[in-house]
């Protein structure tokens, strides 16, 4: 079967022919129709994000597909099941073979790129404003990164707690973007000063930052005493240093979350936020975008799309 493959940080993955897997106890053979890309793909291609394998390996984080069989001994989602997985790897393939505790069924109405586009960004975005930021209706969310992959979720998912959403992210075309997602307010950061605009406003009462860098020290004076701060990734690829005179004069809460992590410490979290995700998907309440879909062969053009940040929501891989 055709895999992206790995072999080296020191060399780009490819595709290869590899030998279709066989699926031990615990697992499930799935033939596998969509990967959903992550900025975190783009930092294992170098060892830099915190859970990436020893090369080699096949890529590919977050998938839906078909369950064509279980191993020996192993109690899952019956062969035809329309499956999605946070695979950590493995999904950019024909197929694979993943633990059955990762699988969820999807809805049957749901096309397999919205399955393999949903798992990470709304999860991340539902657990980061429920859950562990406390957002609360009439608040202001500033989303950093509004436009990308898990921004654009925070901004629907912000817009639907009842949050006055303001949406920052790079040029107009992006800005529409985080716009017909649900954004009232929205902020050019090329173009426009991110704290003094967002004081304008009113200040923030939660910031969801997926940039890190610049952005988020501009963020953090621009957050009202006795707000929260919630870093979930750096795609501007600096990690700030956050003065902790400035949280506590203002009485700020910065909050990490990282949302493959509670698959370690806490699944039944992630289990009933995928449950509360499906049902809204199902009544109509959410609609993932995906700003580009690509075949497997043109997986690494899909990746470079990626990294020169001009994508929109979810870049997906048909298989």
């Amino acid at each position: 079967m055709r895999a992206y493959r790995l072999t080296s940080f020191d060399t780009p993955p490819r595709i290869a022919d590899i030998d279709t897997p066989a699926p031990a106890k615990g697992e499930a053979l799935v033939r596998i129709a969509a990967c959903g890309l992550n900025f975190a793909d783009l930092l294992m291609v170098k060892g830099r994000y915190q859970d990436t394998p020893e090369p080699p390996f096949t890529m590919g984080m977050e998938i839906a597909g078909t369950i064509e069989s279980l191993g020996p001994d192993t109690d899952g989602p019956a062969p035809g099941t329309r499956v999605a997985v946070f695979a950590g790897q493995g999904g950019l393939a024909e197929l694979g073979c993943f633990p059955v505790d990762r699988i969820t069924p999807i809805p049957d109405g749901m096309p397999f790129e919205d399955a393999a586009a949903f798992l990470v960004t709304y999860g991340t975005s539902h657990l980061a404003l429920g859950h562990r930021g406390r957002l609360q209706r009439g608040e202001r969310l500033l989303v950093l990164g509004a436009a990308g992959g898990v921004g654009l979720t925070a901004v629907e998912i912000g817009a639907r707690m009842g949050a006055e959403v303001i949406a920052c992210a790079r040029g107009t075309a992006k800005l529409a973007v985080a716009k017909s997602a649900g954004a009232t307010h929205l902020i050019d950061s090329e173009t426009q000063d991110i704290r003094t605009e967002v004081k304008a406003l009113g200040g923030a009462d939660v910031v969801y930052d997926a940039v890190g860098g610049d952005q988020f020290k501009a963020a953090l004076r621009a957050t009202n005493p006795g707000g929260r701060l919630i870093p979930i990734g750096f795609a501007s690829g600096e990690v700030p240093q956050i003065p902790a005179n400035i949280l506590l004069v203002k009485n700020l809460d910065v909050i990490g979350l990282y949302w493959g992590g509670y698959m370690q410490f806490a699944p039944e979290v992630l289990t009933g936020s995928l449950s509360d995700l499906f049902a809204m998907y199902e009544a109509g309440g959410l609609h993932p975008h995906i700003g580009a879909t690509y075949p497997l062969d043109q997986t690494a053009d899909a990746m470079a799309l990626m990294k020169a940040r001009k994508s929109t929501g979810k870049v997906v891989v048909t298989i």
